[in-house]
């Protein structure tokens, strides 16, 4: 299997990994001083300028809204026709720099995984008033569906409501998670409730797009994060009393969410894989430089058979993980995301353990300095930590990867004659 890019892949892997290293890192410092200044509140998600700068810039290299497998229609954008394997290579790019790389270049999340759907399951109306402003870059959104009553890792256990009244869906209960749902920059979200509790599990839930700017839409709080608030909208908690949108609202078909929900993760979490080896690379060279420049009695840090150690085991375990990523990615290329769930699960089970124990041994290696904000190791550590558990907690993947691997081995049953 090859796993290298095609020609095209190439000629973008070169341009983003010129872009992010040349534009993107040396802007990092400005850009906290600029996030520094925007205050607390919903002051904290506006743009700051550096990225709008970066925007422009990354617009004009053509490195805008490659997430997309397909091409971008022409009257809502530009972009897309990327496969998965080529973006992953460039994913692994944008994770070098994650709060700030994949917002340039629009293939942030939610944001990719909720243009996806409206591509794919949109009317030429909800196309037109949300997908062609997103592709634009013009404006966030929301993805909604764990809720802080339930156990969300299995979504089965989903209680928001959506009930019909007329010409209108009326939407009832509590979401958190609900990542960018803070921003004033999120002109739409995407909400997942249970329609027919009566319906087989997988044809309960639908999901409709909600304006924040509802009324009854209200934004609780938000959620922390290792102690950190996040710019770009944060993660908060949301309540939804008598939210009500027209029929017209519905994305897909009524008691398709579940289906729909399935199909939107697998790309995303190639994505979110390879991100998160980009931040694993760039912990181990900070660790690298660490260990070189500094002395510990009496020798370089380097010298030390422990720190060695670290560092040849950081070297190994990326680039085993990196070759389960992309082959996951070739899968879905050559046979659909259904057909690579097991590479799909296997790769979320080891890419974000995989980030977190290097960037864990960088941060022991850089001691107290690891544990700051005078690198970007610990804000890396916290998002490796959240992906455990975002998308799917490692439980569930093994679950079902052992499920399907047992399956596999299970001999027919014989009865006696």
């Amino acid at each position: 299997m090859d796993l290298s890019p095609t020609a095209r892949g190439q000629t973008l892997l070169d341009r983003m990994r010129t872009f992010v290293e040349e534009d993107v890192l040396p802007a990092e410092s400005r850009h906290a001083a600029e996030l520094s200044t925007l205050g607390l509140g919903a002051d904290r998600h506006g743009e700051p300028g550096v990225l709008a700068e970066l925007k422009v810039r990354a617009r004009q290299l053509g490195l805008w809204n490659l997430f997309l497998a397909q091409d971008v229609p022409a009257h809502l954008g530009v972009g897309g026709g990327v496969s998965v394997l080529d973006y992953a290579h460039l994913a692994e790019q944008t994770g070098r720099s994650p709060l700030l790389a994949p917002e340039a270049t629009n293939g942030a999340a939610p944001d990719t995984g909720n243009m996806e759907l409206l591509l794919d399951h949109g009317t030429p109306e909800q196309q037109s008033a949300w997908l062609a402003p997103l592709l634009a870059g013009e404006m966030r959104s929301a993805f909604l569906m764990t809720e802080p009553d339930v156990a969300s890792s299995d979504p089965h256990n989903i209680r928001t409501s959506i009930r019909r009244e007329g010409d209108e869906f009326v939407i009832d209960g509590r979401k958190w998670w609900s990542s960018g749902a803070a921003s004033p920059r999120c002109g739409i979200t995407i909400v997942m409730g249970v329609t027919d509790p009566d319906a087989p599990r997988g044809q309960r839930h639908s999901m409709l797009l909600v304006p924040p700017s509802t009324p009854g839409f209200t934004v609780v709080r938000e959620v922390p994060v290792f102690g950190r608030f996040d710019q770009a909208g944060g993660h908060p908690e949301v309540r939804l009393d008598d939210v009500r949108v027209p029929i017209a609202n519905l994305l897909g078909a009524q008691g398709e969410g579940f289906r729909i929900a399935q199909a939107r993760l697998g790309p995303g979490r190639i994505h979110h894989c390879m991100r998160l080896l980009g931040m694993a690379e760039r912990a181990l060279e900070l660790m690298c430089v660490r260990a070189l420049e500094r002395e510990a009695f009496g020798a370089p840090v380097a010298d030390q058979g422990i720190v060695r150690h670290r560092i040849a085991q950081a070297r190994v375990r990326i680039d085993q993980a990196r070759l389960l990523t992309l082959r996951a990615a070739a899968r879905i290329d050559a046979e659909g995301a259904r057909a690579a769930r097991d590479d799909i699960a296997a790769i979320k089970i080891v890419a974000p353990s995989t980030a977190l124990w290097v960037i864990d041994e960088a941060i022991q290696v850089h001691g107290g300095a690891g544990v700051s904000d005078d690198t970007p190791l610990a804000m890396m550590w916290a998002h490796a930590r959240t992906l455990r558990i975002a998308d799917g907690p490692d439980e569930v993947h093994e679950m079902v990867l052992a499920r399907r691997e047992l399956a596999r081995h299970q001999r027919p049953s014989r009865t006696d004659a």
